[in-house]
């Protein structure tokens, strides 16, 4: 059946204005499906990630935006002396948008003596003396970098808080990437907030071999009568509670990239069965040159698996040059996740 292919291609060509829309509804729906794994792939990377750390973060009990939650930044030396308890870091947490969105700008405030020892990134781009030296200056993902076009030495502001690049990170958890590193009194004492001595929330690193779900009933158990008590989770229990809206909504996508691929199948059964009924006199004429009918059967197959590949091909190609220029993060609540990639597998 390849020496037909030449045909295939002209009988393609020769109804041109069919061949593209079916093409292009193809590349819509694949692009649609690509997305939704997408979303839901840097989801379910993000968990399995924080889950493996032997993280936890420590909150303000039954708050949920990040700008309502105020613990006393002293429960870490508290925190710290527990046994199995590594470090403790005190986190003030700044965002544009507590809601869910694709562009949230997400700021935490960390002392810089414990900001290299809690996350494991390097910079690209920058000095990092010249973040430790000033108050005002701050380190920032790459992928905030581009998406937001900011370069070392910019001024970058958002609301009524502007800050110095000083550096530019990467790091191997892609989710790091998505956040902005400052001083943590230069969160606290920012324009109409005085929140020195509280914090946001604590993040707690563990020894090797220690339960995390014990250690946080421990933590909670010590501050349930206490000036403000806490609640405790895993970071990847933490950040999937955060999300949980989002991850509701993204289950629903889900069935959106399905529905895409039904879509692809049913445009070009449509289309086969439209050309096989404009096309009555000239399959016959084919049969009646020595063709059979399995043979001419085939070649309508062809055609149809040709518009399937272009479109698929051009569907999968959009949505990875999209994703990878537009840096696009999803976030809510001041948890972002990795920009979105396609996944390497098929989701389920």
């Amino acid at each position: 059946m390849m020496k037909f292919i030449p045909y295939v291609l002209k009988t393609l060509w020769r109804h041109r204005s069919r061949t593209i829309l079916t093409v292009t509804g193809s590349a819509v729906a694949i692009f649609v499906f690509c997305f939704v794994g997408a979303v839901q792939q840097g989801m379910n990377d993000l968990q399995t990630r924080q889950e493996s750390e032997g993280t936890l973060i420590s909150f303000q009990k039954n708050k949920f935006c990040p700008a309502t939650s105020h613990l006393p930044q002293d429960y870490d030396q508290q925190i710290e002396k527990l046994d199995g308890v590594k470090d403790v870091v005190p986190v003030q947490v700044f965002t544009n948008n507590c809601r869910a969105s694709l562009d949230v700008v997400v700021f935490y405030g960390v002392p810089p003596e414990k900001l290299r020892r809690a996350r494991d990134f390097e910079l690209s781009a920058g000095d990092w003396k010249e973040f430790e030296d000033h108050q005002n200056a701050a380190v920032i993902g790459q992928s905030v970098a581009s998406r937001r076009g900011i370069s070392v030495g910019d001024k970058f502001s958002i609301g009524d808080l502007s800050v110095d690049i000083a550096g530019i990170f990467r790091s191997n958890d892609p989710a790091e990437e998505n956040y902005i590193y400052s001083h943590l009194e230069f969160l606290q004492r920012r324009k109409g907030m005085n929140g020195v001595g509280t914090v946001t929330q604590l993040e707690i690193l563990l020894e090797d071999g220690i339960d995390p779900v014990a250690k946080c009933t421990e933590i909670d158990d010590i501050y349930r009568a206490g000036p403000v008590e806490t609640d405790t989770r895993p970071k990847g229990v933490f950040q999937a509670k955060s999300l949980g809206d989002l991850v509701q909504l993204i289950n629903m996508a889900h069935y959106l990239g399905y529905a895409c691929v039904g879509l692809v199948l049913s445009l070009v059964a449509t289309t086969s069965v439209m050309s096989v009924q404009d096309r009555i006199k000239e399959h016959a004429v084919l049969q009646t040159i020595g063709f059979t009918g399995s043979q001419v059967f085939y070649l309508v197959m062809a055609e149809s698996i040709l518009l399937s590949i272009a479109g698929g091909m051009l569907g999968v190609g959009a949505a990875m040059l999209v994703l990878e220029i537009s840096s696009l993060s999803v976030g809510a609540e001041a948890v972002s996740y990795t920009h979105l990639t396609l996944p390497t597998t098929p989701y389920v």
